[in-house]
């Protein structure tokens, strides 16, 4: 049930920023806006494709491993912390921008890189003002152990709670 839930909530969410608004960005820009790659514009492919694959992979262990979806009315009962989640605290936000950074390449739009400024620093913004004070309420001490072991985007720090102990100690 969780994974339908996921499907349904990809749907809505993340297909919105990343299929839907460029989309209508696209339809709608003017041809002086537009960046000229040449054929480097392929290389976009291979951000869409590594970001989607992340977002699968992270919606997949948020659905088994924590018994849950992303959508916040039905969060995971169980703290994710392996997979992805071993190198940043949020998979899933960077598996989207990756597809909007490929996606503006590709494209070769401005439009689509303003679009991934702007989503970045949502994602940022609900993420500090809302996820992570409900995950330290929900989880406690285990989220801030993993926390601490885990950079909130990326970083140099590892994630030593899955080698030495279980982060719901």
């Amino acid at each position: 049930m969780n994974l339908l839930k996921t499907l349904v909530f990809t749907i809505v969410v993340p297909m919105t920023v990343t299929v839907y608004l460029p989309w209508w960005l696209l339809a709608a820009r003017p041809a002086r806006y537009d960046i000229n790659y040449g054929s480097v514009r392929t290389i976009g492919i291979i951000p869409i494709v590594m970001g989607a694959l992340i977002y699968l992979r992270c919606a997949w262990d948020f659905a088994t491993i924590g018994r849950g979806t992303p959508a916040p009315i039905n969060p995971p009962k169980e703290l994710v912390v392996r997979g992805l989640y071993k190198y940043t605290r949020n998979p899933m936000y960077v598996g989207v921008a990756s597809v909007l950074v490929g996606q503006a390449v590709f494209f070769e739009a401005r439009s689509l890189f303003i679009l991934t400024i702007v989503a970045v620093l949502m994602f940022h913004l609900f993420i500090v003002l809302y996820e992570e004070p409900t995950l330290r309420r929900i989880f406690g001490k285990s989220y801030a152990r993993y926390c601490h072991a885990v950079p909130r985007w990326f970083g140099w720090r590892s994630f030593a709670i899955g080698q030495r102990e279980s982060p719901r100690q």
